[in-house]
């Protein structure tokens, strides 16, 4: 389980490719060190990983074919750079809103406002028939960040981004055209799904 605060940003250093599995090693930030083992579950992204290997500062996750096809890590490349959280505890204090890891499907950014001191970001969900699960002032996790849908359109949403967030995750380098990792809210997942079938039961 996380939060959506995002703790470190870490940069991949290594990567090796095969047809149904990918390798790569982060060099994480000195304040996520301590404490780390093997098995250990990570927020990569938004994306919930295990720890395969620990060599110093570099730490290895692998990725199958199931996560690659969902993700952005399709796109993976050494150099990129990675948003980190590690997994909470029930005695710690939940900032952002409880979170997965299960990335639920990959949004689109399509336009970027920047001013002074904030950005607004809108995504296009590639996935249509998810938008069902998407709502005006509802929590959405981009990237392994909790946020809030500030504005809804047909197709996607907006998020608005504050100068904590922006300084403290990738996502003050991503531009139009970037992909990003999106998971809906499993609260309004399970509330949609239930009402949609006691729904379907009476009327059919």
């Amino acid at each position: 389980m996380f939060t959506g605060i995002i703790q470190g940003i870490g940069t991949v250093t290594f990567l090796k490719k095969s047809n149904n599995l990918f390798t790569y090693s982060v060099l994480f930030p000195k304040n996520l060190l301590s404490n780390l083992s093997i098995g250990d579950s990570i927020s990569n992204n938004g994306c919930c990983l295990t720890i395969t290997k620990i060599e110093n500062e570099h730490i290895t996750f692998d990725l199958i074919q199931e996560t690659i096809k969902i993700t952005n890590f399709s796109n993976i490349k050494v150099g990129d750079r990675i948003n980190l959280e590690k997994s909470t505890t029930l005695c710690q204090p939940i900032g952002g809103h409880v979170m997965s890891g299960h990335v639920t499907c990959c949004g689109k950014i399509s336009k970027v406002n920047v001013d002074s001191n904030s950005k607004t970001i809108c995504v296009e969900v590639l996935n249509k028939k998810l938008m069902k699960y998407f709502f005006y002032k509802g929590y959405i996790g981009i990237e392994g960040i909790s946020l809030t849908i500030s504005k809804m359109f047909n197709n996607g949403f907006y998020v608005h981004l504050i100068p904590e967030t922006i300084s403290k995750t990738t996502l003050n380098t991503k531009i139009v055209g970037d992909l990003l990792n999106i998971e809906i809210d499993l609260n309004i997942q399970a509330i949609v799904d239930t009402t949609e079938k006691i729904i379907s039961k009476k009327f059919n």
